[in-house]
């Protein structure tokens, strides 16, 4: 019976640790991904990512871009700051993979 849990517990073990090194494989696929648009202008995002899903508005005059994608019941979102000279200041995303 232990010998059959210990087995049962290093293959639960390692798949967890293999699941981990692939998020992190996507996260950081996703990172340089986005990252690229850092400091472009607005025209270059809008022609590689096409026309945004939402867009929003702070009281600092900048703009969200935001892109949404579902993928196995998870939704993808992209987030893209654009400032007042229209250009990329900040990026983020969540449940993308």
């Amino acid at each position: 019976m232990k010998l059959l849990f210990s087995i049962l517990l290093v293959f639960f073990l390692t798949s967890c640790q293999t699941i981990e090194n692939k998020a992190d494989k996507i996260g950081k696929r996703e990172i340089k991904e986005i990252t690229k648009f850092l400091q472009q202008p607005e025209s270059e995002l809008k022609m590689e990512m096409g026309q945004p899903d939402k867009i929003n508005y702070d009281e600092k005059g900048s703009k969200f871009y935001i892109y949404k994608k579902k993928k196995y019941g998870i939704t993808c979102e992209k987030k893209f700051e654009i400032d007042q000279n229209k250009m990329v200041v900040a990026v983020s995303s969540r449940g993308c993979f």
